[in-house]
């Protein structure tokens, strides 16, 4: 294969375009061109006219010769690593491997262990997904929260209520993150997701994509199992035997995978109080900005920008006072901000768009960071405790409903009584609260110090009537379950921590691919043995 690490169109280009302008830069008539792979396609407004930048693998006659002729460091001959599971364990396992919690890091674990013949248990204490789209409408329209099922819990996990973004900054020498891609791609998302540079697969389509990974384990042979929360887990000789579910039935077992999630409070507290290693570790909180998306597109792509373009995203950081970053996280081009909130008398928000990213407003999360000495103990789960108390000034501030200030009375310290110009765009209920109170003032001060400071890259961005809407409190989990960087396993043996709640990944992307990581480390030390 020839890798061509930059090749420039315009914008509005076509298919045969791109393989006209392969053959003029490898100087080869069409009829030794075989085929082009879009490796990554990435947009350049840097300058007008606006270009696509791709990198591409091309497969043609008497490929060494034309690199060798051409002597072109953007022209190399390249290889494309294709991701192998592993195999060779050889200690028995009597029982399959169970997996706790239905986020991408569980599904991805469940799928890898069913195609290597594992029959792995998956156990979600939420439902599935239909069900849980259900739960998390009625939530939006009335407010009646149901606890287990949620924006936070259920199959598919936190992000299937997101954007659906798959950026990653995981270094990857071994294939696993294109062949995540791909098996995204295979069960429902579009193929674009292959080759963009920023891919997204929208809240509306991970839906259908959750289901079809769903269907697949149990086809291989897996068994999901919902509604059912893990309540205890029995250790004997230094080592997993068992796990309860619901209060009740017992499930033996000698490999049990925790991919619970970030929000997954009460599961922290019974794995504390059943010593499995752990400590809190920082992580950021901050606040839902919401801008019109016309600004963000022309401070991106220029004033008179095609309407083939899609919607602008944008990624900001600053440096505060007390050396703590300031910077947007999870951005959702004509998104919405919903009401993400679990427990009872807390409010959560995020960010959230559909495929198209049609709606009128951008929101990001703009964030500030937070280390365990802010939390006021050095208890494992000091961080838990930190997000529930600005949950709680979250619910009070809006009484239940999303609270929303706008951001020049927020550098007031003042109720808002009116909107500007924008509108919140929401998914839950929202009202007039003094957001900058939920904070400790230090972080309400930085934040306001990070965004005027964004005013440079954006033009706009700390307009007095920008959206301001709390609490952003569940960016990554405020807890590290510790685990052998080798063998993936607790001290507790059998005991797997995996993804973005037990502290190893920050995302979709990241969560698949630590599932993936710990699968193979089962598939390593274990061989199903189970008549």
């Amino acid at each position: 294969m020839i890798k061509i690490t930059q090749l420039k169109l315009p914008i509005e280009h076509k298919k045969e375009d791109l393989d006209k302008k392969v053959c003029k830069l490898l100087q080869i008539p069409p009829a030794k061109l075989y085929g082009v792979e879009i490796l990554k396609r990435s947009l350049d407004a840097r300058k007008t006219p606006l270009m696509y930048n791709y990198q591409l693998g091309v497969f043609a006659d008497g490929e060494e010769k034309i690199v060798k002729k051409l002597k072109n460091k953007d022209v190399t001959i390249g290889n494309l690593v294709k991701y192998r599971f592993p195999k060779g364990g050889e200690e028995k396992l009597k029982h399959p491997p169970v997996i706790i919690g239905a986020g991408p890091a569980g599904l991805f674990c469940a799928y890898m262990l069913a195609k290597a013949g594992f029959q792995p248990i998956l156990l979600e204490r939420g439902e599935a997904v239909e069900e849980r789209q259900k739960k998390v409408d009625h939530f939006w329209a009335t407010g009646e929260l149901d606890s287990q099922s949620n924006v936070q819990f259920g199959e598919g996990g936190a992000g299937t209520f997101s954007d659906g973004k798959l950026n990653t900054l995981v270094k990857d020498n071994h294939g696993r993150s294109r062949f995540v891609l791909k098996t995204f791609a295979e069960f429902g998302a579009e193929d674009d997701i292959l080759y963009e540079s920023k891919p997204h697969i929208g809240t509306d389509i991970l839906v259908d994509v959750v289901r079809n990974m769903r269907n697949e384990i149990i086809s291989l042979g897996g068994d999901i199992h919902f509604n059912s929360q893990v309540t205890d887990i029995c250790i004997e000789d230094s080592g997993i035997s068992a796990l309860q579910v619901n209060n009740g039935q017992w499930i033996s077992t000698k490999a049990a995978v925790l991919a619970i999630g970030h929000s997954a409070r009460d599961t922290f507290q019974m794995l504390l109080e059943r010593k499995i290693p752990m400590r809190s570790k920082a992580f950021a909180v901050g606040v839902r900005m919401e801008h019109p998306q016309s600004l963000i597109n022309e401070n991106q792509y220029g004033k008179n920008y095609p309407d083939s373009l899609p919607a602008a995203a944008y990624k900001l950081t600053r440096k505060v006072g007390e050396e703590r970053g300031v910077y947007s996280f999870c951005m959702c081009p004509g998104g919405y901000v919903v009401n993400a909130s679990s427990e009872e008398g807390m409010t959560a928000v995020n960010g959230m768009s559909y495929h198209a990213r049609a709606g009128e407003n951008a929101n990001s999360a703009m964030i500030i960071s937070v280390r365990p000495e802010d939390f006021g103990s050095d208890e494992p789960l000091a961080g838990v405790e930190f997000q529930r108390k600005l949950e709680r000034a979250a619910y009070r501030e809006g009484k239940g409903k999303i609270p929303v200030q706008l951001f020049g009375d927020f550098c007031e310290n003042k109720v808002s009584t009116e909107l500007g110009d924008i509108r919140p765009n929401t998914k839950g209920e929202w009202t007039f609260g003094n957001v900058r109170s939920i904070f400790p003032e230090n972080l309400s001060a930085g934040l306001e110090e990070g965004i005027k400071g964004c005013e440079k890259l954006i033009p706009g961005f700390a307009r007095k009537d920008a959206l301001l809407l709390g609490v952003e409190s569940r960016t990554s989990s405020p807890v590290r379950i510790e685990r052998d960087n080798d063998s993936f396993e607790s001290e507790i043996a059998g005991v797997y921590p995996c993804g973005e709640g037990a502290g190893y990944a920050g995302g979709i992307m990241s969560a698949a691919m630590d599932g993936i990581k710990v699968a193979e480390a089962i598939a390593l030390k274990f061989k199903p043995c189970y008549d």
